[in-house]
């Protein structure tokens, strides 16, 4: 009896021994792991991290050095910052939605060809990245001018009798912008159509679900991870443009971008450009956390599920 009454005992104490050891050999591990990341980690926090928290600390300080928050208040105090802020947004959201418009379809088509077909089609949508923003927003300007080529071959087939001002405004802007950025939402899309198992869409239609309905009930919700990619990063990418903007909008289109350069090399206030950045990046920050509240983690493709 003695025996037999021991051994429930000893078993328990085997029992909290190996779960300490494996408490042990994880920690150990996880020491390891962080060990393995920590470049990783201190190439972050030098060039992400302290930038910014170095960002932050300069928008607290006036002109004179004194502790204060009137960099912030300027935003409430003069209305060419509210203007420039509600411009920079209305140019990410048009920009965004006409990426949309064009880069699905395209998407779409190229997901639809045979690998070779598409693979020498995705070298065109590669293409621009070959050519330096620069130039390319420079292309736009000759295209799109008064004199240019657009205008004149309208005019040379008697469409229109004057030249339309397809530059130096807004519409040049967004032109402009949306050919520079529609790379990158047709890439992510395009990536995540091609993993869209067709057994599903063959499914459906024998279930006696036409093309469209296919399409709508079945294609787009599974692309939806690729499409919130590409939205994600042309939205972002457009709330720090400032080469096409500077160009294409002949000075009368101001962003946030341009509005920081002028304030730190122009009248060499460095708080009030910082703040501009601290606005910025708190804002964008916003609008990202509702991006992902509206259409769910899983569904973005960026942040990990929940």
């Amino acid at each position: 009896m003695s025996t037999q009454s021991a051994l429930p005992n000893e078993t328990v104490a085997d029992r909290t021994l190996n779960t300490r050891a494996l408490r042990a050999d994880a920690r150990r591990e996880e020491l390891r792991l962080l060990a393995l990341l920590s470049p990783s980690l201190l190439l972050v926090f030098a060039i992400i991290i302290v930038p910014v928290g170095w960002l932050f600390w300069l928008s607290l300080f006036d002109e004179t050095g004194a502790l204060s928050a009137s960099n912030y208040a300027r935003f409430f105090e003069q209305a060419s910052y509210v203007k420039t802020f509600v411009t920079t947004f209305k140019v990410a959201f048009i920009v965004t939605g006409a990426c949309v418009l064009l880069g699905y379809p395209l998407a779409y088509m190229l997901s639809q060809l045979p690998r070779r077909a598409a693979s020498i089609c995705l070298i065109f949508v590669i293409l621009p990245f070959w050519t330096s923003v620069l130039v390319r927003t420079y292309a736009w300007l000759v295209i799109l001018q008064r004199k240019g080529l657009i205008n004149s071959w309208l005019i040379d087939l008697g469409v229109i009798s004057q030249p339309l001002s397809l530059a130096n405004n807004f519409s040049g802007v967004v032109i402009g912008m949306t050919h520079i950025l529609l790379p990158f939402l047709v890439l992510p899309l395009y990536a995540s159509m091609k993993t869209i198992d067709t057994d599903c869409l063959r499914a459906g239609m024998n279930l006696g679900a036409g093309p469209v309905a296919t399409f709508r009930q079945i294609f787009f919700p599974l692309s939806l991870p690729g499409l919130a990619s590409g939205v994600v990063i042309v939205f972002v990418l457009c709330l720090g443009f400032f080469v096409t903007p500077a160009l294409m909008g002949g000075g009368k289109v101001i962003m946030w971008a341009m509005r920081m350069e002028q304030t730190t090399s122009l009248y060499s206030n460095w708080g009030a450009g910082a703040a501009l950045g601290v606005v910025l990046l708190a804002v964008t920050l916003a609008l990202l956390g509702l991006f992902q509240w509206l259409l769910g983690a899983r569904a973005t493709g960026v942040w990990s599920s929940r």
